[in-house]
């Protein structure tokens, strides 16, 4: 009888315990570096907004914030990463709308769902695309772009951040708004297509702004046009793809933030809050204007209801156009 008495009491004082650890494991959050998960390499708009926004993260969290950038599947490869790392607050994601938005609505065998395996934290900016060339290539506008597609169909190159990425289907949905064809050339993320167009091994490409805005400044690439509603302040004489005659084609690329699912409160009140400031920051703000980023900042339930809005808006996208996953 003193065993079934014991082990029942065991048992209670057992979850007690275990109760009682968990906030106060949150209380001490956090007392060892985090870790921001880049799923692209180095240089591309993903990479470039996370070590934009480490050092202020590093002083409101008071532990150091590394990046560790897990290339490969337009980002899927570090978002799985993810996924399946603790919901301890000491692992986060930044990455681009390819992420949240375009690789579910693109691959239906992707391994993991944006709204169901994270906690959405928050979109941190975002920027249109350009239309950015070599600048040894011929055409100078959109205009005689579309001229030279028609006139040479399937031999202008077109480089990507990836298959299904942003840049990819703004491609795609440039050839469907002007009838013309072109040759899609994935690489593994933003970085590494932009050093392809600038040493001429690709031809054009639509990359975000933020990514490209120095380079088109330094006069590595020319630019045609920017796929915004309004003219950018950064490209003030840049037209929009609609005043240059294409219509259709406002798409903005977004960087936001997440964590595996699951945080204990306290903590995922002190990861947003960090992102916050972070964000909110004068001098992050500069940053960010001068590369072409807009901050948005948005809370986890906007971020939860855009994302997926945005989703279903690309699955629409891929689903006129025809567009498999690669």
């Amino acid at each position: 009888m003193s065993h079934l008495k014991i082990a029942p009491l065991a048992l209670v004082a057992a979850l007690c315990v275990g109760s009682a650890a968990a906030p106060a494991l949150a209380q001490s959050f956090p007392d060892r570096p985090l870790t921001v998960v880049v799923p692209f390499p180095p240089g591309g708009a993903s990479d470039s907004t996370a070590r934009l926004l480490l050092p202020k993260m590093q002083e409101k969290l008071g532990q150091p914030v590394v990046v560790d950038n897990r290339p490969g599947a337009n980002g899927a490869t570090g978002a799985q990463h993810v996924k399946n790392s603790p919901a301890d607050g000491y692992t986060l994601l930044v990455g681009s709308i390819g992420v949240y938005a375009i690789n579910p609505a693109l691959n239906p065998k992707l391994g993991y769902a944006p709204g169901k395996d994270f906690d959405l934290l928050t979109v941190a900016v975002r920027t249109p695309n350009v239309l950015v060339a070599n600048p040894n290539f011929p055409a100078n506008t959109v205009q005689e772009l579309v001229a030279y597609l028609k006139k040479n169909p399937d031999k202008v190159t077109f480089a990507s951040s990836g298959a299904g990425s942003s840049d990819h289907l703004t491609a795609a949905l440039f050839w469907q708004q002007t009838g013309t064809t072109g040759i899609h050339v994935p690489y593994k993320g933003g970085g590494p297509a932009i050093a392809d167009l600038i040493a001429g091994h690709s031809d054009v490409s639509f990359q975000n702004l933020g990514a490209v805005a120095s380079h088109i400044k330094a006069g590595k690439l020319k630019v045609l046009g920017v796929t915004a509603a309004a003219r950018n302040p950064v490209l003030p004489d840049v037209p929009t793809m609609k005043e240059a005659g294409v219509d259709g084609l406002d798409v903005y690329s977004w960087q936001a933030a997440a964590a595996p699912k699951g945080l204990p409160p306290e903590v995922s009140k002190k990861v947003v809050d960090a992102f916050a400031a972070a964000l909110a920051d004068p001098a992050v703000k500069e940053k960010f204007n001068g590369l072409g980023f807009e901050v948005v900042a948005n809370t986890p339930e906007q971020f939860a209801a855009f994302q997926k809005a945005e989703e279903e808006r690309w699955r629409q996208v891929v689903s006129d156009g025809k567009i498999a996953s690669q």
